[in-house]
């Protein structure tokens, strides 16, 4: 990422380049993301191909300000962060479903160096606003909620009020290394991103979220109001909430049948 591109990324995210790659400066960073670009998967339900480079992921969250999921969100961030000074590695992740942890690579989340390891992750929806220490397994209290990192074998586990989240191991990948997962979460009938279409950001006061035609305001208390749009209402609420001009709205897949 060169110098131009690095500064409209952080034009496109509203943040001044930081004088040093300092914690805090990854703090404001971090929620300047979360605020800005949204998690979305509209991509996966307009049938358009996702490709896991750098170059093309700077393309579609700057060029074309779009948002993506937590391959695009988190491989984009953390090219912008190396080039802002700060050692970074992809960390693969398993999302819990319940008590149980899904399959490797499910997710993709950032270890960041500054003064100590640091968990940061722009891709998983309503999660923490800020880093997370991962060298502590103390609870770490953030907007978000109440976090613990602990250890499980070689790997560690992230809960969020007492939630188990996802579990991630500690060895380094390269973003290419996320290619096969990531075309099975947009393409298999069995991926919940191709069968529910998502839209959400963080807010000064709270969360948006656009599911499907479903408009759902969230207050940092978990309070929610939901109203039902009409399809003109949903496109209007694409570009007035999070900036995305759309023609045509994004149809998700029926879910699989099931097995008897």
């Amino acid at each position: 990422m060169d110098e131009q591109q690095v500064d409209a990324y952080l034009a496109r995210i509203g943040a001044e380049r930081p004088a040093w790659p300092d914690t805090a400066a990854l703090r404001t960073l971090q929620r300047a993301h979360l605020t800005a670009v949204p998690f979305e998967n509209l991509d996966v339900t307009l049938g358009e191909p996702i490709e896991l480079t750098e170059r093309a992921l700077w393309a579609k969250l700057v060029e074309r300000r779009r948002g993506g999921f937590c391959y695009e969100l988190n491989g984009a961030f953390a090219a912008l962060l190396r080039a802002l000074g700060y050692r970074v590695e992809l960390l693969a992740a398993r999302v819990f479903d319940g008590d149980r942890p899904g399959p490797p690579f499910d997710h993709l989340a950032l270890r960041v160096e500054s003064d100590g390891p640091w968990l940061v992750d722009v891709g998983f929806g309503r999660f923490s606003h800020g880093p997370l220490r991962l060298d502590t397994e103390a609870v770490q209290s953030d907007p978000g909620g109440e976090f613990t990192v602990t250890a499980h074998g070689e790997d560690l586990d992230v809960a969020m009020d007492g939630r188990p989240q996802y579990r991630l191991d500690r060895r380094p990948y390269a973003l290419a290394d996320f290619t096969p997962t990531c075309w099975w979460q947009a393409t298999s009938p069995a991926s919940h991103f191709t069968r529910s279409t998502t839209c959400s950001r963080l807010t000064a006061d709270g969360r948006i979220t656009l599911a499907g035609t479903r408009l759902i305001r969230t207050a940092p208390d978990g309070s929610r109001t939901e109203r039902e749009l009409t399809g003109d209402e949903a496109l209007d609420a694409y570009r007035d909430l999070f900036g995305i001009a759309l023609e045509r709205l994004p149809v998700s897949a029926p879910p699989p049948p099931a097995r008897h």
